[in-house]
């Protein structure tokens, strides 16, 4: 549900048709707003959290005992599908390279697939799946998925290796905030002691997201970096359903989002 945030920064940009990018790469929730962002399509991801993803429908942590998902992605998708639907071939034939951050399931590396018209929803879920809130294992092209976070949590280093050299990051954590071990971590050699790459990747997720954020802090002499962050830690939490909340979030970033676009138009006349 912080994705919020990134639902105002992208509204903003697509309302000032603010787009110099060749290469747009999404982990997890983040994934799911850059594809309607890339799809032109300005107030579908506001619709799906503020009308869709306030349900309990949606969000339901009694559900988790009884057994099913906490957050049931397969619900919000047929209803996505059915009131407000993807343009996916405006996301696949547009002119920017659609990356989606996912995490194997058996290895526990990262995998980065291009989604194509007809695995679009499933490359999504998998890379919003994260096994502690959603039940089921995606897979994809013969690869069990689960959220992109465990494995690769802030992919600038692989935009890096891609060629990106001015890049935007978007995160709804603060700047300086480093991920550190908790409940997941401790947790997971019980609940899927069976799956030992995956048990290895939660628990070292910490120490790469704390490797992206240094990466972020001192980029390479030919990388520029313009980071989009709160302040201080969002109002809304990863399962909130308060629309305050979610409300005061999305106004900031709508007001980062025009603050970036300015440094970045900095960045380009110097």
């Amino acid at each position: 549900m912080r994705g919020v945030f990134s639902v105002g920064v992208l509204d903003v940009f697509l309302e000032h048709a603010f787009h110099p990018f060749d290469l747009a790469l999404g982990v997890s929730a983040g994934a799911c707003n850059l594809a309607s962002h890339l799809g032109g399509q300005r107030g579908r991801n506001y619709r799906a959290y503020f009308d869709l993803m306030t349900r309990r429908d949606f969000i339901d942590p009694l559900r988790g005992f009884r057994g099913g998902s906490i957050v049931d992605l397969d619900w919000l998708w047929d209803e996505l599908a059915e009131r407000d639907p993807l343009n996916v071939s405006g996301v696949v034939g547009g002119s920017t390279e659609f990356v989606v951050v996912a995490t194997s399931a058996a290895s526990g590396e990262p995998v980065y697939l291009r989604p194509a018209e007809h695995d679009m929803f499933d490359v999504l879920k998998g890379s919003c799946a994260l096994p502690m809130l959603y039940r089921p294992t995606i897979v994809v092209r013969d690869e069990p998925l689960v959220d992109g976070g465990v494995a690769d949590p802030i992919p600038v280093e692989e935009a890096y290796r891609r060629g990106a050299r001015r890049i935007v990051v978007v995160r709804s954590r603060p700047a300086a905030f480093f991920k550190k071990p908790g409940f997941e971590s401790r947790a997971m050699p019980f609940l899927f002691r069976k799956r030992a790459a995956l048990v290895r990747a939660m628990q070292t997720s910490p120490a790469k997201y704390r490797r992206s954020v240094e990466f972020m802090l001192a980029p390479p002499p030919d990388c520029t970096i313009v980071q989009i962050a709160p302040p201080e830690p969002l109002a809304t939490k990863r399962t909130s359903r308060d629309k305050d909340a979610l409300g005061r979030d999305y106004a900031l970033g709508r007001r980062l989002g025009l603050d970036a676009m300015n440094r970045w138009n900095d960045f380009i006349r110097t």
